[in-house]
């Protein structure tokens, strides 16, 4: 099985953002984008990435902004941003549509993009697909009053909160394991190299100000940018792989995510012993699942 440190690496701009990416697989072969979650980084695929490009595909993965080897910006950074920064990559680097598969923020990412730039995504996978509004819809509409409130109320928060500190905190290893313990069901795959590749990118000086652009984003981005909005917008195939023993994202969420999307287009995939990050606990599994799904979608030959 591939470790972290997998495919020809290289990096691309976007905006006034240098970004790292990754690929593998014949250059000739359907494309696959993979997006990892809050957190994690391109190197969270490492047991998908090769048994993928073995698979028939031409895989490839970029780390977001504020993740990663990626740049970490101020300001604000949502799932509209990251889409953008996708769209980029898509039309700079992959250079044809593309499948997009998602690890929790990664999928919401997808699936923004999927809606705003519906020619260059065929299909979203997400694994699973994390929103709050899931729960809590955001009114399309609030009173100026409401808007402002909340505006100053999570920029207070967002430039008061010692981020920095807490990160440091945080990035303990100790208290490391104990969160990744809560994303996933089995602690087999919870070793060095994973809490090294989640660690990394949170030692970094920018990483503290990107944690408070990503805090203010998601906290005021428009409800047009919410998953609940999203889900009726979208014209492509997307399967839901979710673990049953998720504790980030309840199960419960899949069935209204696939009631909200159009009728036909949402495919649910449970894994029964599974948590927040199926494709790291059980590679072999949720490889196999998606694959089944892809040669549905665009086969290989």
């Amino acid at each position: 099985m591939a470790g972290s440190d997998w495919g020809h690496q290289s990096w691309f701009q976007f905006e006034s953002w240098r970004c790292h990416w990754r690929c593998t697989g014949a250059a000739d072969r359907p494309a696959l984008v993979l997006l990892h979650g809050f957190g994690a980084s391109s190197g969270h695929w490492r047991g998908n990435a090769e048994a993928l490009a073995a698979a028939g595909y031409r895989v490839y993965a970029m780390d977001l902004l504020g993740f990663g080897q990626s740049d970490q910006p101020g300001g604000r950074l949502d799932n509209r941003l990251w889409s953008r920064q996708l769209q980029c990559f898509l039309e700079q680097i992959v250079r044809k549509p593309a499948v997009v598969v998602g690890n929790s923020l990664g999928s919401l990412v997808g699936l923004t993009a999927a809606v705003f730039c519906p020619e260059l995504v065929i299909a979203v996978a997400a694994a699973p697909l994390p929103d709050p509004t899931l729960l809590s819809p955001v009114p399309l509409r609030r009173s100026p009053w409401s808007r402002r409130w909340q505006r100053w109320l999570v920029l207070l928060v967002s430039r008061c909160l010692p981020l920095g500190l807490l990160i440091a905190v945080l990035r303990q290893q100790p208290l490391l394991r104990m969160g990744l313990a809560s994303a996933y069901a089995s602690g087999e795959r919870i070793d060095g190299e994973l809490v090294q590749l989640i660690r990394w990118p949170a030692s970094r000086s920018t990483a503290g100000r990107a944690l408070g652009a990503m805090v203010r984003g998601m906290a005021l981005r428009p409800a047009r940018a919410t998953a609940p909005q999203l889900l009726p917008r979208l014209q492509q195939p997307m399967l839901l792989l979710w673990g049953r023993r998720d504790r980030l994202v309840p199960p419960m969420i899949a069935q209204r995510v696939v009631q909200q999307a159009p009728a036909g287009l949402g495919q649910l995939h449970w894994f029964e012993e599974l948590g927040h990050c199926p494709h790291d606990e059980a590679p072999e599994t949720f490889n196999a699942a998606l694959i089944a799904w892809l040669k549905q979608q665009a086969p290989t030959r």
